[in-house]
């Protein structure tokens, strides 16, 4: 039986390392090919085409969600795994809705990661257990649509793209560090943004972002 043959990326080196170790250790999978970041990660799975990418959610160069929508379009063989710290069920959606195949927590790697990598790999979809059996219900404002506010004050450029860097993941030193202000703009920022859009919880935050096309591919450029 041929070996499931798997493309790794993530930014983290700790975590890189506990993956490749869990994968290394099964004698059904092979790790081909190890990436820090989304830029490096998308030429090397054209390159060498595997079965399953694997994918951190939040990395530099290309994020895992712009990832995973060009792997999906441009190497159709190979299935994408989001492996992730975001809890959030309100992530799964756009993944999802870009190609991913499986969604599954970093806290639940060392006794999951097998499991979710052969499901997927056998044309199956995996969700986090945790996260299940609530991943895909997605609530609506008063208006029907998901953490829409009407008839409220604008955005301004700099309280638009902190709310989308919000979204999609990152943290707030993160984000200061990307639009070159000071942490303490960013919580300004975000504040403000969510307050003029009433918005209480990273989860509606995400919603709104999806509802707006902030997960597209261009947006998230």
């Amino acid at each position: 039986m041929d070996r499931i043959r798997v493309v790794l990326a993530d930014d983290h080196p700790v975590v890189l390392a506990g993956i490749r170790a869990l994968l290394n250790a099964d004698p059904e999978i092979e790790l081909v090919g190890e990436a820090t970041d989304g830029g490096e990660a998308l030429p090397m799975i054209r390159a060498v085409a595997p079965d399953i990418a694997v994918v951190d959610v939040s990395m530099p160069g290309l994020n895992g969600l712009e990832l995973t929508e060009r792997v999906t379009g441009e190497c159709p063989g190979t299935r994408v795994l989001v492996l992730t710290v975001h809890e959030d069920a309100a992530y799964v959606q756009p993944l999802m809705k870009a190609g991913a195949r499986g969604y599954l927590l970093k806290r639940s790697a060392a006794d999951d990661l097998l499991r979710a990598v052969r499901a997927v790999a056998s044309g199956g979809v995996y969700l986090d257990p945790s996260i299940a059996g609530h991943a895909l219900a997605e609530p609506c404002g008063a208006d029907g649509r998901p953490g829409m506010a009407e008839g409220r004050e604008p955005l301004s450029p700099r309280e638009t793209e902190t709310l989308r860097l919000i979204a999609q993941g990152f943290s707030n030193k993160e984000i200061a560090r990307r639009i070159d202000v000071s942490v303490k703009s960013v919580e300004t920022y975000k504040a403000r943004a969510a307050e003029k859009l009433g918005l209480k919880t990273r989860a509606e935050i995400i919603r709104y972002g999806a509802a707006h096309g902030w997960f597209d591919a261009l947006a998230l450029r």
